[in-house]
């Protein structure tokens, strides 16, 4: 391998660099405001590209399970990736095996062209391809060798689901990747059903479906390290309208994003200090579970032994060997509840677009017509949010 070059080459670009400056044009405007993952789901509005900058401060806490591992990235243009540029930078660091990235048809080297590329791509590099390309270019990889790398056409569409697909998903170890967020479901049940470790964003919302929770309480799924704040901003074209600060030209800045992994790493294992004590004032009993309310979780109390009821944000700080998840306040009484559910207190929730029009109207005993859910707590007749259902592990 030749000498790296040093005098002309900017500080930042040590031995192995790679350049990518894709083109952003103006956002465009979307309706609503806040809560854009959820406009973006209901619209099928996917395209939030990660930053460099938050794949660094994640990946960093697994390197280890890269070590010979192959790498695929298969929502991911790897003309533009940042997942992509992630993995090239850090092949050797990471002891990568091979690196493969595909993308859906319409998407463009530009980001965000608003002419639609007509065919599919993927690229698969390996330890020795990328050895040689560093050689022949003094050392460096920059975008003037993707001649040398270039991508090759997909003879589908490059939807994750295609056959074609699936067969580059089934030659992989590891899948990291921002999903579309419009197919988070079916994108997290093929992974599961092949088998796949994987470190991918979401949002936290996710954390509520009926696909996801199971595999959260089975310790199937986890969070990972996170974002700073739960919150990050994405490269994207659509207009930024969440009322948080700390705008950023070209991007929107979206809060309750998380990352779901299968990859252990350290902190997950740090038990979470409690130093609270229980009182029947400040921790009241649901009206309709068998369990009572902490409303925060760095407020869980230390001495209370019992099935509690916390915000879905405690799985930030959720220790397995600290806690065990029982259920959820979900599915009336029948799926993530595990029997926690008291179906003498024939608590309802007003009916969605209709029906009921109070809480009083639905705590009447009766069930809504045409309801099908108890899903969230009460207590004293004033709905709560969606709670995990917890209770401290033995640890004696």
């Amino acid at each position: 391998m030749k000498t790296a070059k040093s005098s002309s080459t900017p500080s930042t670009l040590k031995k192995y660099f790679f350049v990518m400056n894709p083109r952003v044009t103006s956002p465009q405007k979307t309706s609503g405001k806040n809560n854009l993952l959820n406009q973006a789901k209901k619209a099928k509005k996917d395209e939030f590209y990660t930053q460099l900058t938050d794949i660094e401060k994640e990946l960093r806490h697994y390197k280890e399970h890269f070590k010979n591992k192959t790498v695929l990235c298969n929502c991911d243009d790897p003309r533009v990736s940042n997942f992509f540029k992630y993995f090239v930078l850090n092949f050797k660091a990471l002891g990568l095996k091979k690196l493969i990235a595909t993308c859906y048809k319409n998407q463009n080297a530009d980001l965000f062209s608003m002419n639609e590329c007509e065919t599919a791509v993927y690229l698969s590099i390996d330890a020795d391809q990328l050895d040689k390309i560093i050689e022949q270019n003094d050392g460096y990889l920059t975008i003037d060798c993707f001649p040398e790398i270039e991508t090759l056409p997909l003879k589908s569409d490059g939807d994750f689901r295609s056959p074609e697909c699936v067969e580059l998903l089934k030659e992989a170890d590891i899948v990291c990747t921002n999903p579309p967020f419009s197919l988070f479901r079916e994108y997290v049940a093929q992974l599961i059903k092949f088998d796949k470790k994987f470190l991918i964003i979401g949002h936290q919302n996710a954390i509520t479906y009926k696909e996801i929770f199971p595999l959260i309480k089975n310790n199937q799924i986890w969070l990972g390290f996170g974002f700073a704040g739960g919150a990050t901003h994405f490269i994207s074209r659509y207009e930024d309208t969440a009322t948080a600060g700390n705008h950023k030209d070209g991007m929107i800045r979206v809060s309750g994003v998380v990352w779901f992994t299968n990859l252990d790493f350290k902190k997950r294992h740090e038990e979470l200090p409690l130093y609270k004590k229980y009182t029947p004032e400040e921790y009241p009993k649901y009206d309709n579970y068998a369990a009572i309310e902490v409303s925060k979780t760095k407020e869980i109390p230390e001495d209370y032994n019992g099935v509690m009821g916390v915000p879905i944000t405690f799985l930030d700080k959720y220790c397995p060997e600290q806690f065990e998840i029982l259920g959820a306040t979900e599915s009336e009484g029948k799926g993530f509840s595990n029997g926690l559910w008291d179906p003498n207190s024939k608590v309802a929730q007003p009916m969605r677009g209709g029906g009921a029009n109070s809480i009083n109207e639905s705590l009447s005993g009766l069930r809504i017509p045409g309801h099908k859910k108890y899903d969230r707590p009460y207590i004293g007749g004033v709905r709560k949010y969606f709670r995990i259902l917890i209770k401290k592990r033995d640890l004696q």
